[in-house]
């Protein structure tokens, strides 16, 4: 039966994801897929723009090979997060948030009444494609849809226990890069200040029962993370996929790459 990280994190389970941006292809979601031990993977619409009808049919090809979606985007565009709710992937996670009451502002976009003030369209996959009772459909939406927010700005880690104790905030998600670059230690995902912003993370998490994940780098940030209490550990993504294919065919074939 196909699970939605929502689901699944509500029941405490680790759930491994991997990411898509540069490199969106419905055949490459069905290769990982096929290759068995994800859970699924989100779109990174931040970094690459994707149109609604690219979304869909990603979320789509998921489906097809047990996989949920959700898209991470900026929160800049109340359009473009209900457009993302309406295609089929089961949530969205804010990129660059920088306050408590940036996070609500994005919460009351994703939300129908009387939480936020998404429009009602029941059009979209969500809504059965117009089949389901508006209330329905609205209740239904409100109690299923994923709402993740990123933790990768110093105003967001400031704010993170704030955060994490909005009602309809379901997962904090550290982005390590753009955290450690705020820091003022880019790149090194160890300093003893990105462990420290784990820590707070992690504990503004477990006060207020929700989970939390990161994208990880090595083995030994995946375990440093993992012992920390992290739930969606996301281990690659396409780009990084490609280069440990070429690395690899580089290194079986040294000799004729005169290595």
């Amino acid at each position: 039966m196909f699970e939605t990280f929502k689901q699944k994190l509500a029941r405490g389970e680790r759930t491994i994801a991997f990411a898509i941006s540069r490199l969106n292809h419905h055949n490459l979601i069905q290769m990982l897929g096929m290759a068995g031990g994800f859970d699924g993977f989100w779109i990174d619409a931040e970094h690459a723009g994707f149109s609604a009808t690219e979304i869909e049919i990603a979320a789509l090809a998921g489906r097809a090979v047990g996989l949920d979606s959700f898209v991470r985007l900026a929160p800049t565009d109340y359009a473009t997060v209900t457009r993302c709710l309406e295609s089929g992937v089961s949530g969205v996670m804010a990129a660059q948030i920088r306050s408590a009451a940036h996070a609500e502002e994005f919460v009351r976009w994703c939300k129908f009444a009387p939480r936020g003030c998404r429009g009602l369209n029941a059009g979209g996959y969500d809504g059965r494609f117009g089949t389901l009772p508006p209330a329905e459909f609205t209740a239904r939406a409100n109690r299923e849809n994923f709402v993740a927010i990123q933790i990768e700005t110093r105003g967001a880690l400031e704010e993170c226990e704030a955060i994490a104790a909005i009602d309809a905030v379901d997962h904090l998600f550290v982005g390590p890069s753009d955290l450690s670059q705020v820091l003022g230690v880019t790149g090194d995902f160890l300093h003893p200040d990105c462990l420290a912003a784990i820590d707070r993370v992690a504990a503004a998490c477990q006060k207020h029962g929700k989970s939390w994940g990161a994208v990880t780098l090595s083995p030994e940030h995946t375990r440093m993370c993992v012992e920390k209490g992290c739930r969606l550990v996301s281990l690659t993504n396409d780009v990084r996929l490609v280069n440990a294919g070429i690395k690899a065919v580089r290194q079986t074939f040294a000799d004729l790459f005169g290595n």
